[in-house]
């Protein structure tokens, strides 16, 4: 997936905006973020839940990208856009803001 492609994609799901955040650019759902793209374009932090990332990190390695200053911790996964499949990528796009979007939105 292409920088647009992942910001078309985040802003198609409901009630996504995107908003600056520090350095980099944010998608967010009700104020919460879900997903930022550090400046660069070859990286994307997403709010995993934790079996996921860990899941990630045995399946696809070379996907997953340290973050700095325990960002790891609670489930911020950050991805080397060009390591992952787009389908993959876009699952877990979804599921990011699925981690943040209010029960309500999510009609449970």
């Amino acid at each position: 997936m292409t920088v647009d492609e992942i910001r078309v994609l985040a802003l198609s799901l409901p009630l996504a905006e995107e908003q600056p955040h520090l350095d980099r650019a944010s998608f967010r759902v009700k104020g919460k973020i879900f997903a930022t793209l550090p400046p660069g374009g070859d990286r994307l932090v997403l709010k995993l839940p934790p079996m996921v990332k860990e899941s990630l990190l045995q399946t696809d390695p070379d996907a997953v990208i340290p973050l700095p200053g325990g960002w790891d911790r609670g489930g911020w996964t950050q991805i080397a856009i060009g390591s992952i499949e787009s389908a993959l990528l876009s699952d877990l796009i979804r599921l990011a803001w699925r981690q943040v979007a209010p029960k309500k939105l999510l009609g449970e």
